[in-house]
């Protein structure tokens, strides 16, 4: 499995990634929304207004299926959010460059097999509904802006 960028390993362990994704993770779990009732049949322009009330400008790649956040300049960075909504579950992965080299654009359930080891395993946060989605969204852009506050961090030491 490839290493983590050091930069892209700090961070993660400062904001206390694999924590807090367990958290989420555990919340909306399969026991809280069992199969049958997690909301599979998306309604796009519920979900682009649910990340535009959470104060982030969304767009949907129709091409590759899922829905990002505008990327934003953080000193030599670039930073995005990929939410990927498939069977009632998200997948998330945080896009960085740095001078246009790609550090990292993996899903979210790669960073605990990086971090910790590769058979550990943290399962997709599911959603039944509108409200559930927007909670894991709520959660995981705060987790993004402690990230990003992070690494930008790293580039002024």
């Amino acid at each position: 499995m490839i290493e983590l960028n050091s930069k892209i390993k700090e961070a993660l362990i400062e904001i206390d990634f694999i924590k807090r994704y367990e958290e989420v993770s555990n919340k909306f779990n399969a026991e809280r929304t069992p199969s049958k009732s997690r909301l599979v049949y998306i309604d796009g322009e519920e979900v682009m207004e649910i990340i535009q009330d959470l104060g982030y400008s969304p767009l949907f790649d129709s091409k590759e299926k899922f829905y990002k956040i505008r990327e934003e300049q953080v000193e030599r960075f670039t930073l995005g959010v990929h939410i990927i909504l498939q069977g009632g579950m998200v997948d998330l992965v945080w896009v960085v460059r740095e001078n246009g080299e790609l550090l990292l654009g993996a899903p979210w359930g790669t960073y605990s097999r990086r971090l910790i080891d590769s058979s550990y395993r943290i399962k997709k946060p599911i959603f039944g509904t509108y409200e559930d989605l927007e909670q894991i969204l709520k959660i995981t852009f705060k987790m993004y802006e402690d990230f990003k506050n992070v690494l930008s961090g790293y580039l002024n030491q």
